[in-house]
């Protein structure tokens, strides 16, 4: 189980061709109705079973494609007890991946030759996964989190402080390296943030410990390259404020946030950390949709945009397309061959069809493209697809 991110959906799409198998449940997150999640389960998947078998799979042989994950479940005691306000389940040939996600799902089996994630790609873009790093001399920790959540992440090479990178002997040099932050200029502050100062008899110069702070920051900024690469998620930073502008000199992220929350932070206060940074990004995801409504409307009479489903899953396919909205919820059923470039569409499902709108996003994605999907009555036209192209 893991937070959803641009690299597991094209992990996802880009698995080997198999039968797959995407589930989809709201849970219960706690109280004595959390039962119901198990059984849910049980209706849902013997959904999956019939719907193999109705691509010619016998119902021995559906059971024994999904036993591996049936296993898997049943080897957590507390599995249905643990959960988040909803859970999507992938499963194909030797694979097995689930999502708790903190946001309700409509019930929903689906059997195709690709994973089908329309419901989930909303965790991509409004509903917010972003990070925050916390540094001091003594502590460095990132934490992930949602409109709803934070956590601590695990960063391999990850520096846990200062010492580990200089080999500093803090007990013999006093503790004098300590630095505050300057008074009132804290968005997230505590009793023991105050003026910066520099102590102990032999302590070093500001600009000496400017360059110690600046090689710690790069070695940090190094193991959150290899975490950070490629996401597209905001960073905010959380230290007192004298050591902002040094992080910033030293750090490569693109998509650090100009401010950040100043002060110093306590595990019990992780709440109210929380609650500050989502402040801070919540107008990054809502700039950029509206950004994206903007351009729709602003290319609506133009070559440059479309509702047309016959249009935009081939223009997804061959990388035309840069932003594209999608209804949640909606599907429509059919087949497309890239290669012959040959579009069927169908009123109702048939043995291999695929949902073509989950298709486009998906391929709008692989491509680099940016998918927004939305509840149907907020889709920037009256059509369950939207698509600005690049060209």
């Amino acid at each position: 189980m893991s937070i959803l991110t641009v690299e597991q959906v094209k992990s996802l799409i880009e698995r080997p061709k198999s039968w797959c198998i995407s589930i989809y449940m709201p849970t219960i997150v706690a109280g004595p109705e959390v039962r119901q999640n198990e059984i849910r389960f049980k209706n849902l998947v013997r959904q999956a079973v019939h719907k193999l078998q109705e691509t010619g799979l016998s119902e021995d042989e559906a059971n024994d494609f999904l036993r591996p994950m049936l296993e898997a479940i049943n080897s957590q005691d507390d599995f249905w007890e643990q959960q988040d306000r909803g859970l999507a389940i992938f499963v194909t040939d030797g694979f097995f991946h689930y999502f708790k996600v903190p946001r309700e799902l409509f019930e929903l089996v689906v059997v195709t030759d690709q994973f089908h994630l329309k419901p989930i790609l909303p965790l991509l873009n409004g509903d917010g996964t972003f990070y925050i790093l916390e540094l001091s001399q003594k502590r460095v920790k990132l934490y992930e989190g949602d409109r709803d959540h934070i956590r601590e992440v695990h960063v391999p090479g990850l520096p846990q402080n200062m010492d580990e990178v200089l080999q500093y002997d803090e007990t013999a040099q006093n503790g004098q390296f300590r630095i505050g932050t300057s008074s009132g200029a804290s968005n997230f502050s505590n009793s023991s943030a105050g003026t910066g100062v520099f102590h102990g008899q032999g302590s070093p110069d500001r600009d000496d410990m400017t360059r110690r702070y600046r090689q710690f920051f790069h070695a940090i900024d190094d193991a959150l390259h290899d975490f950070l690469n490629q996401r597209r998620a905001p960073l905010v930073l959380a230290c007192v404020e004298y050591l902002m502008p040094i992080y910033r000199e030293a750090n490569t992220f693109p998509h650090l946030i100009e401010e950040g929350i100043t002060g110093n932070v306590k595990d019990e206060q992780l709440g109210e950390l929380h609650e500050e940074a989502w402040k801070l990004v919540e107008p990054f995801f809502t700039q950029a949709q509206e950004k994206a409504v903007n351009a729709y409307h602003e290319l609506s009479n133009t070559d440059l945009s479309s509702t047309n489903l016959e249009e935009t899953v081939p223009a997804a396919y061959y990388g035309r397309v840069d932003r594209l909205f999608v209804a949640v919820g909606v599907q429509k059923w059919g087949r497309f061959n890239p290669d012959t470039n040959e579009i069927e569409v169908h009123k109702e499902a048939q043995p291999e069809d695929e949902d073509l709108i989950d298709a486009a996003a998906l391929q709008t994605i692989i491509n680099g493209g940016t998918v927004y999907a939305v509840a149907p009555d907020a889709m920037p036209a009256p059509a369950p697809i939207a698509a600005v192209f690049r060209y």
